[in-house]
């Protein structure tokens, strides 16, 4: 027999601590052991592993990812620019939910054969923006 006990009274979220594997395996100086992220690091190279994670690349999930890679082959101009920032915001908003976008920008730079992305979030519970700038380019 179980007892659920509710309550009108408001939930108080208490901060956590987020923490995640530096991807790019640099060992840490006294422990030599893999570094670790914590918090905001941690959440910004999640949402950076999400941007280029492509569709059927992680196992079981086939609609994990943002799927931009196939966009990156067509022409560099502002309509798929927008599709880009469509595809962003529906990856974050469906797969990260420790982040809330304020905004996501995706300019063609033609002449570099890319984009250049701005986007700007807040982590939840967390009353600073935080920015991420990057440039997609298809792999040579």
């Amino acid at each position: 027999m179980s007892t659920t006990i509710t309550s009108n009274e408001p939930k108080i979220i208490a901060e956590r601590s987020f923490k995640d594997l530096d991807l790019n395996f640099t060992p840490h100086p006294i422990k030599k052991d893999v570094s670790m992220h914590f918090n905001e690091k941690a959440i910004i190279n999640a949402v950076k592993n999400l941007v280029s994670t492509n569709f059927y690349e992680k196992p079981f999930q086939p609609d994990f990812g943002a799927g931009i890679r196939g966009l990156l082959f067509e022409p560099v101009d502002s309509v798929f620019g927008a599709s880009i920032e469509r595809k962003l915001t529906e990856a974050i908003n469906n797969y990260e939910p420790r982040v809330a976008i304020e905004s996501i920008t995706a300019i063609p730079a033609p002449d570099e054969n890319g984009y250049k992305v701005r986007m700007v979030f807040f982590i939840v519970n967390s009353p600073n923006p935080v920015t991420i700038n990057f440039f997609l380019e298809r792999i040579r």
